[in-house]
């Protein structure tokens, strides 16, 4: 018998181009990065969901205009991220996320975010091949002299341009990161017993410094600027102080950047009242727009600490400490060398090339882009309950009455979130009812968006009342 015919439908000419799909950009990073980084976000934005099923390989080469290499390499990076899952004859789907979910999902350390597209397995290679081909190895290998070689300030230099104009390298220190750099002055500004003041909520790391070193911390009231002068005035009368500390950009953990004018106005009660001020500034490279530091104002006072962690790599371990010009730089490199003899020889040089070169600067700009969606994300999934900033890597999140800070951040990690407690930051009772979200600690964007919207679901819903088991 003759073979009976199946209708077919009628082929389309040209398929249709999904809108995920990215428009390459130079300087993005590799073809097939970007593919990925366009199929993150659409999933993040919801673009892509779970189950949908992407086009074969070679249509997705013709829309995209590349090679089938390209997305043969683009869809193997989306399996390892578990973005997608291959199904065989049927094709490639979106990935569910539940298995990546399963695991602690961390919003509580603050570090900068990988940039979208980048490829730092390949950075870090041409990096150290500049290093290696331009230095002695055997020098990178045994003991230098604290406080970094001639290279290592001139990059400090160059790198604190923007901040602070022309600097004197002979005035620059380089440390194995601000803790370093915050316990050596903290060593060599205050006697033992002495009090530092700051403000009431500041970096847990100052508390724990001075508590290991045998000072006290002092709280100065501050307003929705900042610390305040008067405050500050009679704080150090009060307790004998000498030393204030501050964060006056993007504070840690408000978020919020002190104003010109307050800057001024904390300067001059410094220059009158003969106040050290230790300016702890890592986050004003990620602040546009941010005024200049407390040390433009008054660099006779200021000790500037900018380190490289919060901005670009907290594995650089390099943070660059300004003295005033008429400051015993001596006993600050003896305190630090009293604990950190020197700074890692190769993490420095590699910094010292990247800032250089211009290597540090690229990757700055990235990761402005990438804070920037990263807090756009934030506040579409966080809605009216959140309160971020316009810039930087963490916000600074004010509860629903229902909620305390305590019993947000134990009911977030038994949902596998980790967020810092108001406590963390505050000394003494009754600290804000709020809680630290940094956005930098997760790698892939898509998770999270949706580790942010696992928390805004539970910031909505009244807390689990406690009861009994009877049984």
């Amino acid at each position: 018998m003759p073979r009976k015919s199946t209708p077919r439908e009628p082929a389309t000419e040209t398929a249709a181009r999904p809108a995920w799909l990215p428009d390459f950009r130079p300087g993005k990073g590799a073809r097939y990065l970007q593919v990925v980084a366009a199929m993150e976000q659409a999933v993040a934005d919801g673009g892509l969901s779970p189950g949908d099923r992407l086009p074969p390989q070679r249509q997705l080469a013709e829309l995209l205009g590349v090679d089938l290499t390209t997305v043969t390499r683009a869809l193997a990076e989306a399996k390892r991220r578990h973005l997608v899952e291959a199904r065989g004859a049927l094709g490639t789907f979106v990935a569910a996320p539940t298995v990546e979910l399963a695991q602690m999902v961390d919003l509580s350390m603050n570090v900068p975010p990988p940039p979208e597209g980048l490829d730092f397995d390949d950075l870090l290679r041409r990096g150290m091949s500049q290093v290696l081909m331009r230095t002695d190895a055997n020098l990178l290998m045994t003991y230098q002299l604290g406080g970094g070689s001639s290279p290592d300030k001139a990059a400090g230099a160059l790198w604190l341009a923007p901040m602070l104009g022309e600097v004197a390298p002979a005035r620059l220190v380089a440390c194995p990161g601000a803790q370093a750099a915050l316990a050596a002055l903290i060593l060599a500004l205050t006697p033992p017993g002495g009090t530092i003041v700051t403000e009431p909520l500041c970096y847990p790391g100052l508390r724990l410094a001075a508590e290991q070193l045998g000072r006290a911390v002092a709280s100065v009231a501050a307003d929705d600027q900042g610390m305040r002068p008067d405050a500050l005035e009679a704080a150090c009368r009060e307790h004998g102080a000498r030393v204030a500390y501050l964060n006056p950009t993007s504070q840690n953990p408000n978020a919020r950047t002190m104003p010109a004018q307050r800057r001024r106005d904390i300067a001059r009660v410094a220059e009158q009242r003969g106040i050290a001020i230790i300016e702890d500034d890592p986050y004003w490279l990620l602040t546009p727009h941010a005024p200049p530091p407390l040390a433009h104002y008054s660099p006779a006072h200021v000790y500037y600490i900018a380190t490289l962690s919060k901005c670009l790599s907290p594995g650089l371990r390099t943070a660059y400490l300004v003295t005033p010009p008429a400051a015993d730089q001596d006993a600050v490199l003896a305190a630090l060398r009293s604990f950190a003899l020197m700074s890692t020889p190769l993490s420095t040089a590699l910094a010292t090339q990247w800032v250089h070169d211009g290597t540090a600067l690229a990757l700055l700009g990235d990761i402005r882009a990438e804070c920037a969606a990263r807090l756009a994300l934030a506040r579409g999934m966080l809605g009216s309950l959140g309160h971020p900033p316009s810039a930087g890597i963490h916000m600074w999140h004010l509860l629903p009455s229902y909620w305390t800070s305590r019993e947000l951040t134990q009911a977030a990690h038994a949902e596998d979130l980790r967020v810092t407690a108001s406590d963390a930051f505050h000394a003494g009772p009754n600290p804000p009812n709020a809680i630290r979200i940094s956005l930098g600690g997760v790698k892939e964007r898509a998770r999270l968006a949706l580790a942010l919207k696992k928390l805004a679901d539970l910031l909505a819903r009244m807390p689990r009342q406690h009861r009994e088991i009877v049984v």
